[in-house]
């Protein structure tokens, strides 16, 4: 008797703290409530989802460079934020294969009418993508994004400066490979050349700094932010932190805690069912690539996206159909911003993408796989 009262005590304070654990998780993450009420007065004007693509889901990943309460610190005026980085994280509907397509922030698109902070409306123009976020917050950049791709965003994730070094202290650092020294006072990097691990402070450095590393280009950064990903999502898959307790419980709280997601995505259980999905993908079948771009032709410090392979590159998103990339050819030389093959205005096969053969065929994409590692390429 006295055997069953004990083990009959450790099993009710062992489900009572697992049940504190799991409250105090949910609690962490905060709810975009508005964004998600302003999307719903606007669904007569968003995409549907196409009948090939059922059961695929679409995510949008935004980097915001908020500079309000803990992130003040890192310069600007206080309470101004753009979209640093915008990810659009497509799931197959099989869930066998990933894309995770880098939209350009210096892209020159058309920006729909958006509900501004102060509840007034603005025109609808031809802006910097990155602007969007500043005039009216995710809604705008998601109506932007789903009206240039067709593309239907069924879910979004904020993560702000201060979220993202709490993502990647709980995982221990990120390994990176650093092909020459950095010495960069701005962005707090002060790195050998060579294989090394990256923790909070160093690891935003390097994933934010763009005009004191290669060609100084937008591109090349982007490129450094999806092997930074590839490299993240390998650590976690091979030391099996999401099988380990001990290991897990960080990553969670620090997770919950650094993202502002949609009423969809901000539960811990949908959080856990997203990580699981992404978990059972292998790494080969996980994609990185950016949307197909070249210099703005009216401004070459803008872009523009090419087509026809950026339309063909939705295309196939739509369809749910696995996206096939490249490696990335050689970087520019300095002042060319990134651009392949073509120069500004040309309609010939630029960065990004090899030439099609056709309009309606998918082209081979520049890009990466989440099992490459970078140094292996150095």
């Amino acid at each position: 008797m006295i055997t069953a009262g004990v083990v009959a005590f450790l099993l009710v304070a062992t489900g009572a703290l697992l049940w504190i654990a799991y409250r105090k998780l949910d609690g962490n993450i905060r709810t975009d409530s508005a964004t998600d009420q302003l999307l719903a007065r606007l669904e007569a004007e968003r995409p549907s989802r196409s009948a090939g693509a059922a059961g695929a889901e679409n995510i949008l990943l935004i980097g915001s460079d908020d500079r309000s309460g803990a992130n003040a610190g890192y310069g600007g005026e206080p309470g101004t934020q753009r979209s640093d980085t915008t990810i659009l994280l497509h799931l197959a509907a099989d869930r066998k294969h990933a894309t995770a397509v880098s939209v350009p922030r210096d892209v020159m698109v058309t920006v729909p009418s958006c509900q501004k902070p102060d509840g007034s409306r603005s025109k609808p123009g031809t802006m910097q993508f990155n602007w969007a976020f500043e005039l009216g917050g995710p809604a705008c950049s998601i109506r932007a994004v789903e009206q240039l791709s067709g593309i239907r965003i069924d879910h979004y994730v904020i993560l702000d400066f201060n979220g993202f070094k709490t993502m990647v202290n709980a995982v221990g650092g990120v390994e990176v490979c650093v092909p020459q020294p950095i010495h960069d006072k701005d962005a707090k990097l002060d790195l050998p050349a060579g294989r090394q691990v990256l923790h909070g402070e160093q690891a935003l450095g390097y994933v934010r700094a763009r005009e004191s590393l290669g060609d100084g280009s937008d591109t090349q950064r982007m490129g450094r932010q999806q092997q930074f990903l590839a490299s993240l999502i390998r650590k976690v898959q091979s030391q099996g932190v999401l099988l380990n307790p001990a290991k897990l419980w960080p990553v969670l709280n620090a997770a919950t805690s650094s993202v502002k997601a949609d009423g969809g995505l901000s539960s811990l259980g949908a959080l856990y069912d997203l990580t699981q999905d992404l978990r059972g993908i292998p790494s080969p079948d996980v994609v990185f690539l950016t949307a197909p771009r070249r210099p703005y032709r009216y401004d070459s410090d803008r872009d523009e996206f090419v087509q026809p392979q950026t339309g063909q590159l939705f295309d196939a998103l739509r369809a749910d159909r696995p996206i096939a990339v490249q490696p990335p050819a050689p970087a520019p030389t300095p002042g060319a911003r990134g651009a392949v093959g073509a120069g500004p205005g040309s309609d010939g096969a630029t960065a990004g993408a090899t030439a099609s053969p056709s309009a309606s065929a998918s082209p081979t994409f520049e890009g990466r796989t989440a099992d490459v590692d970078a140094c292996a390429q150095h």
